[in-house]
C-alpha cells in the first residue's frame, strides 16, 4: 500500500460531493471521505477538489487538468463524462478520446489515476434508454485504465447502488450513504482498509401508488427544472468555483 502525500479530485458533481451534506455550506463526498482516511496514513497528505457540478468532460479536460498537472500530486481522480452522455448526440468513442489525451497527460506527470465507470442505468426509467452509450463510454474507460496503468473504480458492478436508498431525491446524485459506499469502494482499490463496500440493503415493500406519487413528484420538482435549464443552454455550476482549489493540508 502506497501512503500518497497528495491527492487531487478532478471532475463534476459526482466528485464534488453532491448531495452528501458537509461543513461550512460545502458538500462532503466520497473524495473528501478518501483523503480524510488518507490523512490517517499520512498526516501531512495535501488535498485539492476542483470539481464543479453540472462540467462536461471538456471544460474538466480544459479547465481542471492542467491545473492538475501543474500541482503534481501523487494521486488523481477523475470522473468525467456522465453529463455529456445525457445530452443528446455525444459520442462515447469521440469522448474516449478526449479522456485518453488527459490521463496521459497527468500520468506523463507522474500521477497514479483513478478512472471511474459509472452506475449501471437499467433501474432509472429514463436513463436506461441511453444504457448503450453508458456502457460503450465505460468500456473505453476500462481499455484507457489498462493501456496508461491506472486504477479503475467500478461502480458498474456495485450492487449496492443499484437501490434508490444510496440515491438523494433527485435521482441524479448519491445521498451520503452512497457517497460512503464510493469512498470505500475507491480506498479498497487503493488498498487502504476502510469500511465493507459490498452492501446488502434489507428488503422493503414498495406501494405502487406511493411510487406513483413520488414518481410525479420528482418530475415536477426536479425533472423539469433540469429539462428547463438544458433548453436555455444554463448549468447548475455556471459562475461556481472548486470547494478546495489549492493543494492545501487536509487538516
Amino acid at each position: 500500500m502506497r501512503h500518497y502525500k497528495s491527492f487531487v479530485a478532478l471532475g463534476d458533481s459526482f466528485t464534488e460531493g453532491l448531495n452528501d451534506p458537509g461543513q461550512g455550506g460545502h458538500y462532503r463526498g466520497w473524495a473528501d471521505r478518501v483523503a480524510e482516511r488518507l490523512s490517517l496514513d499520512e498526516p501531512a497528505l495535501r488535498y485539492a477538489n476542483l470539481a464543479v457540478r453540472g462540467k462536461l468532460l471538456d471544460q474538466i479536460v480544459a479547465e481542471q487538468v492542467p491545473v492538475a498537472v501543474e500541482m503534481a500530486p501523487d494521486l488523481v481522480s477523475l470522473c468525467a463524462g456522465g453529463n455529456d452522455l445525457l445530452r443528446p448526440g455525444s459520442d462515447p468513442d469521440v469522448m474516449a478520446k478526449k479522456l485518453a489525451s488527459a490521463v496521459r497527460d497527468l500520468r506523463s506527470a507522474g500521477a497514479d489515476v483513478l478512472l471511474f465507470t459509472g452506475v449501471d442505468p437499467r433501474d432509472t426509467p429514463l436513463m436506461r434508454r441511453l444504457r448503450g452509450r453508458f456502457a460503450v463510454y465505460y468500456l473505453h474507460v476500462r481499455s484507457i485504465a489498462d493501456l496508461y496503468g491506472c486504477r479503475i473504480v467500478d461502480q458498474w458492478s456495485m450492487q449496492g447502488l443499484r437501490d434508490w436508498r444510496a440515491w438523494s431525491p433527485d435521482r441524479l446524485h448519491m445521498n451520503e450513504d452512497g457517497h460512503r459506499l464510493v469512498a470505500a469502494r475507491v480506498l479498497d482499490v487503493l488498498g487502504v482498509p476502510f469500511e465493507e463496500w459490498r452492501k446488502d440493503w434489507p428488503d422493503r415493500v414498495v406501494d405502487p401508488r406511493a411510487r406513483r406519487r413520488e414518481d410525479a413528484q420528482w418530475i415536477r420538482e426536479y425533472l423539469v427544472p433540469w429539462v428547463s435549464r438544458r433548453l436555455r443552454g444554463v448549468s447548475s455550476g455556471d459562475g461556481r468555483t472548486p470547494k478546495r482549489p489549492d493543494l492545501a493540508p487536509w487538516a
